[in-house]
C-alpha cells in the first residue's frame, strides 16, 4: 500500500475509529521493541555442603564440647561451621582469608539448633568466571522455640547474609512458607542494597 492509498483510507476513517487505529500501531510497536530487547540473565545458585567430605575440624574445644569446621565453598569463599551449646552459626571466609561471623544464634534465634545440609550461594550470570564472585548466601536453620503454651516447636528459617556491599552480614530471616526457598533467592538477589538485621 502506497503512501497516497494510506492517507486516502485514513481521511475515510472517523476520527474515532482513526485514533483507535493510530493506538493499534503504537502499542505493535511498542510491544516490537521490548521483545527486541534481550531480558538480562537472572542470578544463578551454586551449593556447597556443611559437612561431610567437604569440611574438616578446624578447631575444638575439649572443655566445652564447642567445634569448628571448615567448610569449602565456591569461588575461593569458604564457611566455618560453627557449634557450641546445642546452637549452631556460621562465619563467611573471604578470598583473602578475613572471616566475618554471622551470629544465627543472635540474629536468627537464640534456640537450639542446627543447619541445613548445604549452603545455597547467589551467583551473578556466567561469564567472566577469574572476577565472578558469590553476591550472597543461603542457610537454613533449623531452631527449637519455646511456644506462648510453654512446649518447644522446631521451626525452620532461611537466613540470607549479603557478602558485597559494606559489610557481610544477614540481611533476610525468611520463615517457614510454601515458597520460602524462592522468598529466599530473591531476597539475597537484593541483599547488597538492604540493611543488616539487628542482633
Amino acid at each position: 500500500m502506497n503512501m497516497n492509498r494510506t492517507r486516502l483510507v485514513l481521511s475515510a476513517l472517523t476520527p474515532g475509529k482513526r485514533r483507535f487505529l493510530q493506538w493499534v500501531v503504537v502499542c505493535s510497536m511498542t510491544t516490537i521493541v521490548c521483545c527486541a530487547q534481550t531480558p538480562a540473565k537472572g542470578n544463578v545458585s551454586v551449593y556447597s555442603d556443611l559437612s561431610g567430605a567437604n569440611c574438616k575440624i578446624s578447631n575444638t574445644n575439649k572443655e566445652t564440647g564447642a567445634t569448628i569446621q571448615r567448610c569449602k565453598g565456591t569461588a575461593g569463599w569458604d564457611l566455618l561451621v560453627q557449634y557450641d551449646d546445642q546452637r549452631m552459626s556460621i562465619a563467611v571466609v573471604r578470598p583473602d582469608g578475613s572471616e566475618h561471623p554471622l551470629n544465627f544464634w543472635d540474629v536468627i534465634s537464640p534456640g537450639f539448633s542446627t543447619l541445613g545440609p548445604r549452603a545455597e550461594w547467589r551467583m551473578p550470570p556466567a561469564g567472566n568466571e577469574a572476577v565472578r564472585e558469590p553476591l550472597a548466601v543461603i542457610v537454613r536453620v533449623n531452631a527449637s522455640e519455646r511456644q506462648k503454651a510453654g512446649d518447644n516447636k522446631n521451626v525452620s528459617y532461611l537466613a540470607v547474609a549479603r557478602l558485597q556491599g559494606s559489610s557481610v552480614c544477614v540481611t533476610a530471616k525468611i520463615s517457614p512458607g510454601s515458597n520460602s526457598n524462592e522468598q529466599a533467592r530473591q531476597a539475597a538477589d537484593k541483599a547488597s542494597g538492604a540493611a543488616c538485621l539487628a542482633q
